[in-house]
């Protein structure tokens, strides 16, 4: 069974299904969500699978409902979300779903292109009403300038302009032509230069604007239009203006020359208007009434036909057998869930009606199962950290049962401050409480997304943020003053008072009673020496979380290797790499502890830095102070172990497994590979010595007894037995003809190297915990004394005017720099601590994820997958 600390124990299972009954057994096993289907035809088309007719018709359902929500949302109606999860529906349902959005899809259409004609037919009245309006305007100005220019000479020169000077001698009549029309309003300066131009100054226009905006019948817009009318003289002009009115794409409309006609025709243009209006009163109410009913039904509609291509795609990963009456089938399970399996496939026959039960049979295989480790949704954001590294392989040890607690305690100590951890606490809760109104509200931005997923890792960063800021005694860079401090300072000259700063000198103060009883002294904030103090504590600090926690990284690796039963590794690597850091750094952390516990103010310590480096140096001067005798031979002793494991490491496996190979055969298989045995496991092997020999190989199991003869095995012309045990020794032996000395070698070097070296360099980068602390508390303490240290010190109205202002600027620096930016910060910072640092100690990360076949992640992207 699958724990906390590994992936589930997987199994490859085949199943077999009868025709009739394969669509209600997928369904049954997408509800369960248990079972990671293999393709079992990578290479035949998608277009030339069995059942990819069904699917298009699938894909066509889904194009028709997708085309009814964009109505609905269209029209403002809300979807009607019950939670209701229908069961798939029958392959026979199929054809009622077709028939139903065939013909809602068909009303909708015809419903939209009833009402995209009446809102034409009305635009276009609405367009004349208006012509009729602005150009009765236009002809009573005309007219009233052409009686004018009767009793005027000067205006008559400028009438004689159109029809030029040799007509208007050979007494012709002024009559000119005229068009009216619609342009969009934007359009009428570059239509009245075309004019202008195309015409050469022969044409009249006039235009008025439409008040009203006016909807475009095509895209539902509101648009702005202006009605013109354009005076002319011959057919030459008339044809040219045309031309440029179809280019503007303006509207021409027939306008009448009289005004009895002109009110005729705007008296029957109301009339009209008046009908359409209630017409198009009643196709709204009909649209509206259809998209309601419709909106009721269409999430379900949606998850009916997402399980319907879901299961047909699943379908289509099977083969057929010679018969063409039965399905099979390969898949990855859980075995603790086989019998849940079972019980499916049971529904699902009797779901169908068949009377020929589904065969579960187990396989054995030598593929790598698919990774499965269980999550709630407290523990899938820490494993979705997780995983982001690298799947683990299977069935090594899960780091994130571990990560629940360090990773949010190292962000803490990087974030120490009980205000920030308040802050993002508190956020962090209601996101917490109200997570079935979030979850239900399905916002699509990422940003949210990604924190609303890992809420519960922000709660626990957030409250063991509160938890070190405590430790730390900093609250938005102030302490608190709970248990009253212990430190008195001696009068002068020990202790300096001057210019409101105060120098803590600890070898010169007296401390009253025990020390402060949880975290640091808040005289300490005082101090202007209170950096130099806090940067040796958290330095110290920092080195210990770090070792220890490397400590416990290469402790895990031995389960892994016992799990995996290779004893080799324990002897060849796990010791040695404690040793080598106990050697270099476990017992630096026994002399920070010791110096902590035996040193006090009043005692000159040495420098453990400085005893670092004359220990590998074998450099210890006279003045040297030792912590304790014989301090100087016990050292050059570890230093000489460390430098003896980094041989061990490198060379002791790689050359004994190459006496096994070259001495030993397989021999020793279960010392070198090891592995759990089960039915199907060879427990002892043994191979013929040389290669031509035909011997009987006698292989043992648990519950049998099998001879093979190996000359057969060796023989690649003979007929191969389609038998799982023939492969394993076929596999097996082709590991032992592909052993290569030199890559095996390099490799070890490779992970010794990094192992040494990485033993230092990981050590340095804890120290990124005491840096990061340093600048989050530094940046607490500019942000107050620069900003909001000001109001305070103002006294008066004006101070507590001025505070009301400062204090929103302070906060929301506080939150946008301290809380958001560090708090990001400090996450990346501790992300790469245990990928790089922790995980690097025992985790390979190789594997890859189970995904099962699931109706309810298939609904949640979408039916993207």
């Amino acid at each position: 069974m699958g724990s906390l600390l590994r992936s589930e124990e997987m199994t490859l299972c085949q199943l077999f299904l009868q025709s009739e009954a394969a669509y209600a057994c997928v369904s049954e096993l997408g509800e369960l969500g248990l079972v990671q289907f293999r393709d079992l035809n990578p290479d035949v088309n998608a277009f030339q699978r069995k059942f990819v007719n069904e699917i298009r018709r699938c894909e066509e359902m889904e194009r028709k409902l997708r085309f009814l929500e964009k109505e609905i949302k269209k029209d403002g109606i809300p979807m009607l979300d019950t939670g209701d999860n229908p069961d798939a529906p029958a392959p026979r349902e199929m054809i009622d779903l077709e028939a139903t959005f065939e013909k809602l899809e068909n009303e909708m259409k015809e419903v939209n292109a009833n009402s995209e004609a009446l809102k034409r037919n009305f635009l276009e009245l609405t367009e004349l009403k208006h012509i009729l309006r602005k150009t009765q305007t236009f002809f009573e100005e005309a007219e009233s300038h052409h009686h004018q220019a009767m009793h005027d000479p000067y205006l008559a020169e400028e009438n004689m302009g159109l029809l030029g000077e040799e007509a208007h001698r050979a007494g012709q009549a002024l009559r000119l032509g005229f068009v009216a029309g619609v342009i969009l309003r934007e359009r009428i300066p570059a239509f009245e230069r075309m004019l202008w131009r195309a015409c050469r100054g022969n044409v009249f226009l006039r235009q008025a604007e439409i008040e009203a905006p006016l909807e475009d019948p095509v895209t539902g817009d509101q648009v702005y239009k202006s009605v013109f009318i354009i005076f002319f003289q011959g057919d030459q002009l008339k044809s040219r203006v045309k031309k440029i009115c179809e280019g503007f794409r303006a509207t021409l409309y027939p306008c009448p020359e009289t005004q009895a006609e002109r009110r005729e025709m705007a008296i029957g243009v109301m009339t009209r208007i008046e009908d359409l209006n209630t017409v198009l009163g009643q196709t709204q109410d009909h649209r509206h009434r259809v998209l309601v009913a419709a909106a009721k039904n269409i999430k379900v509609w949606f998850i009916k036909v997402r399980k319907i291509k879901a299961i047909y795609h699943t379908l289509n990963m099977f083969n057929l057998d010679v018969t063409q009456k039965c399905l099979i089938a390969e898949c990855w399970c859980p075995v603790v869930d086989l019998d849940r399996i079972q019980q499916a496939l049971r529904r699902g026959t009797e779901r169908s009606g068949s009377s020929v039960p589904s065969i579960l049979n187990r396989m054995t295989t030598k593929q790598e199962p698919p990774t499965y480790n269980r999550t709630n949704k407290f523990t899938s954001g820490f494993q979705a950290i997780v995983d982001a590294y690298g799947v683990a392989s299977y069935r090594e040890i899960n780091p994130a049962p571990f990560t629940i607690i360090t990773f949010p305690f190292l962000f803490a100590v990087m974030f120490g401050d009980m205000g920030h951890g308040v802050i993002m606490f508190s956020f962090a809760l209601w996101l917490v409480l109200r997570e079935k109104q979030l979850m239900a509200r399905k916002i699509d931005n990422e940003i949210w997304t990604t924190m609303f997923g890992g809420r519960y890792i922000i709660l626990l960063m957030g409250a063991f943020s509160i938890y070190t800021g405590f430790i730390y005694n900093d609250v938005f860079s102030k302490s608190l003053n709970l248990f009253g401090s212990k430190w008195y300072p001696r009068p002068n000259p020990y202790t300096v008072k001057g210019e409101g700063t105060l120098q803590l000198n600890p070898a010169n103060t007296t401390i009253n009673g025990d020390p402060y009883a949880i975290g640091i002294d808040p005289i300490w904030q005082m101090s202007s020496n209170k950096i130099a103090f806090t940067n040796s504590f958290k330095m110290k600090t920092s080195v210990v979380l770090g070792v220890s926690q490397m400590f416990f990284g290469v402790t895990l690796s031995l389960f892994n290797h016992r799990y995996f039963q290779r004893p080799l590794n324990i002897f060849c690597e796990f010791i040695p790499q404690v040793v080598f850091l106990f050697c270099m750094f476990g017992y630096l952390i026994i002399l920070i502890f010791y110096k902590w516990i035996h040193y006090d103010s009043s005692m000159a310590a040495p420098s453990l830095l400085i005893g670092a480096i004359n220990m590998f140096l074998f450099n210890y001067p006279d003045k040297t102070i030792h912590l304790y005798p014989g301090q100087q031979g016990f050292q050059a002793f570890l230093v000489v172990v460390a430098v003896l494991c980094i041989p061990w490491m490198l060379l002791v496996k790689p050359f004994f497994l190459r006496y096994q190979h070259r001495y030993g055969q397989l021999k020793s298989l279960t010392f070198l590979n090891g592995g759990q045995t089960d039915d199907s496991e060879v427990a002892f092997v043994s191979f013929p010595k040389s290669p031509g020999e035909s011997t009987n190989t006698s292989v043992q199991f648990k519950h049998q007894q099998l001879s093979v003869n190996s000359g057969d095995l060796l023989n690649h012309d003979q007929e191969v037995v389609h038998n799982e045990v023939g492969a394993g020794l076929h596999h097996e032996e082709e590991e032992e003809k592909v052993f290569d000395f030199p890559e095996v070698f390099i490799n070890q070097a490779i992970h010794t190297i990094e192992y040494c070296l990485g033993c230092i360099s990981h050590t340095a980068s804890y120290l990124r915990l005491w840096a990061l602390s340093l600048a989050h508390a530094q940046l607490s303490e500019v942000l107050w004394t620069m900003v909001l240290r000001i109001p305070l010190s103002i006294n008066g109205y004006f101070g507590s005017v001025m505070m009301f202002f400062v204090f929103m600027a302070w906060s929301s620096m506080t939150v946008a720099v301290l809380v958001v930016m560090e708090g990001l910060s400090a996450f990346l910072h501790a992300l790469r601590l245990h990928w790089v640092e922790f995980q690097s100690k025992f985790y390979k990360g190789e594997g890859y994820k189970f995904q099962p076949f699931s109706f309810e992640h298939i609904l949640d992207y979408g039916g993207d997958e």
